[in-house]
């Protein structure tokens, strides 16, 4: 058993402990909203929060992050109205939106460090990959909550 700390609530699990915390989640748990993209941590898509950190989970194995804190898509707001993401509606950064949760966890987590970034430190922070090209309007959600 491995015991998961996942959106304020305790799970013990009964994988395999290199089972990718991906799968831990959406097979094992039902939390559909972190997406499978490329499977080696390329795209982003599969991004959560581990303490506080953006990390790609279909290549994090579920072992290692027992007893830390993970915050998916799903326990960033309770209505789906957090800074981040009222922001990608304000800016209908979304087009196909598979991406977005993985984009929207790495933007949060960015925010919580660097509060005002410069365009070469979301750069830097946010290497999601959005095959619709929506990153203009993502940046300028960006900018529009560091300025509030």
């Amino acid at each position: 058993m491995i015991n998961l700390h996942i959106n304020g609530q305790d799970h013990a699990v009964d994988v395999d402990p290199d089972m990718p915390l991906l799968w831990v989640l959406r097979d094992k748990l039902g939390m559909m909203g972190t997406k499978f993209g490329c499977g080696i941590a390329q795209c982003g898509a599969c991004t959560v929060q581990i303490n506080g950190v953006a990390m790609r989970s279909c290549v994090t194995p579920a072992s290692a992050v027992a007893g830390a804190t993970i915050t998916t898509i799903e326990g960033l707001s309770t209505n789906g109205d957090s800074p981040v993401q009222a922001a990608w509606v304000a800016h209908q950064v979304p087009q196909c939106g598979y991406c977005q949760s993985g984009m929207i966890m790495a933007v949060d987590a960015l925010l919580k460090t660097t509060p005002k970034p410069t365009d070469d430190q979301i750069n830097a922070a946010i290497t999601n990959i959005c095959r619709c090209g929506t990153y203009a309007r993502a940046r300028d959600a960006i900018h529009d909550i560091a300025q509030a």
